[in-house]
């Protein structure tokens, strides 16, 4: 185990196998190199950073690496599969709590929430009344991405009678429209949710172009990545008005947030907590200890992500 996680890990591999808790060792490479020939399994989190080939060639018995988390760009995937190295992620568990946060958090940004609860806890409220916010009603929302949670938000909005299209690497077999190019569903839509997985392929997928298609009534949401979006551009189209305002729940540089971007009136701010429940993590956490123990057991992981699928006997 390669960072602090939930104990509900630990407590449920156990039972089956040897734990190594890498962050307890006062020099981490020779604990490393002492443990190489006994290592047939990683747990891991993006708390560790990277899991990448320096360490699959430092551990050449492993055969599977857990990741907790539905987004595995904390793994070097391409560099597993060259190796026969399984990779599992933690899909499913967290697909309502996220997508109850990502509704909870576009009505914040529309409706200034946290902005009107400043105003009153500062006691301005003697003095006028709190200024009008933009409204939810007659939006077109654009969801980048509609995977599990994707769909999950979607079905959430349709009880709010809003226009929900979508953006993705391809068309599916859904009522809603479908746009070919995220500029284009930014164009024809003044909600942007961004739910598409991280990593190089995607990086800054939400630039200048596609801020400027939103246009200045238009709210950016993302729980997906910082990766997936300019931060600089993002900064100069909430300055400029280009947009109208954000919700962000994930960042470039966690947890580091840039400071012109926190002082911007116009967004609401979260510490990446979409999936962040006590029972949601602890249901991450089982299905974590579960790809590993039924690897070992059956040599079938529950859930591999796409990229080693094929590795699986």
């Amino acid at each position: 185990m390669t960072a602090p996680m939930r104990p509900v890990i630990g407590d449920t591999l156990a039972p089956h196998v040897t734990v190594h808790r890498l962050w307890e060792a006062p020099d981490q490479p020779a604990t490393i190199r002492a443990l190489a020939p006994r290592i047939r399994g990683v747990a891991t989190s993006t708390l560790f950073g990277r899991v990448d080939a320096a360490l699959f060639d430092a551990l050449p018995q492993l055969e599977i690496v857990a990741s907790f988390g539905v987004g595995y760009d904390n793994v070097d995937v391409a560099a597993a599969a060259a190796r026969g190295i399984i990779v599992t992620h933690t899909p499913g568990v967290l697909d309502d709590e996220v997508a109850d946060l990502t509704v909870g958090l576009l009505l914040a940004t529309i409706r200034r929430i946290p902005q009107a609860d400043r105003y009153l806890r500062d006691g301005r409220w003697p003095e006028a009344n709190f200024p009008l916010s933009p409204t939810l009603r007659g939006r077109r929302i654009g969801i980048v991405g509609l995977g599990r949670i994707g769909k999950a938000v979607a079905r959430r909005l349709a009880a709010f009678d809003v226009a929900i299209a979508y953006h993705g690497r391809s068309r599916q077999p859904v009522d809603y429209p479908y746009f070919p190019t995220i500029v284009g569903l930014a164009a024809a839509c003044d909600v942007l949710i961004i739910l598409a997985p991280g990593g190089d392929g995607t990086r800054h997928l939400v630039d200048a172009a596609v801020l400027a298609a939103l246009g200045a009534d238009g709210i950016l949401v993302n729980v997906a990545r910082g990766s997936l979006v300019d931060e600089a551009a993002l900064v100069a189209a909430l300055a400029s008005g280009t947009i109208l305002a954000a919700g962000l729940d994930v960042y470039a540089d966690e947890p580091r947030v840039p400071a012109d971007l926190a002082a911007l009136p116009n967004t609401v701010l979260l510490p990446h907590i979409a999936s962040g429940s006590a029972a949601t993590r602890d249901a991450m956490g089982r299905l974590v200890a579960d790809n590993l123990i039924a690897w070992f057991k059956t040599g079938r992981p529950l859930t591999s992500v796409p990229e080693t699928a094929r590795l699986v006997r």
